[in-house]
């Protein structure tokens, strides 16, 4: 008699969901959690390249003058290869690549204290951020 293994329901449906994303393809994401720039210093640059195709995108960063668009520049090749990697066979050039979404979420603030004057101590907040990059083709065909 043969031992046949009874697989739960919910394993099923996690592999099949991963079936279709690898046969599927679709939007690549990349994210840089707790980056050590605020916020709004980190939007500024975010907001050059939102909608941007990912090489005029990729030229914008590396002529911008701020720290933060080195971060993000390095961002924007991880997700290229990221979605290189799950499309198998196609290339970023061809395809017409653009940045879909790009969000910047408040990340953890590091609390210091600095001596002012009369005994007193200022509060410094040394913020950071969360990035999320999505990139994906014009043409989808769904």
């Amino acid at each position: 008699m043969e031992a046949t293994q009874k697989v739960k329901k919910s394993v099923l449906v996690k592999q099949q969901k991963e079936e279709a994303k690898a046969q599927q393809g679709g939007p690549a994401v990349a994210k840089l959690n707790d980056c050590p720039t605020s916020p709004r210093k980190m939007r500024l640059v975010v907001d050059l390249i939102r909608g941007k195709e990912v090489f005029a995108a990729l030229s914008i960063l590396k002529f911008t003058n701020k720290e933060a668009a080195i971060r993000v520049e390095k961002l924007l090749l991880s997700a290229i290869n990221n979605w290189e990697a799950k499309n198998e066979g196609k290339r970023a050039e061809e395809n017409g690549l653009f940045v879909k979404e790009v969000s910047v979420a408040g990340g953890r603030q590091l609390k210091r204290l600095r001596p002012a004057p009369q005994g007193r101590g200022y509060r410094i907040r040394k913020r950071s951020n969360h990035v999320t990059l999505v990139v994906d083709t014009k043409n989808v065909n769904n």
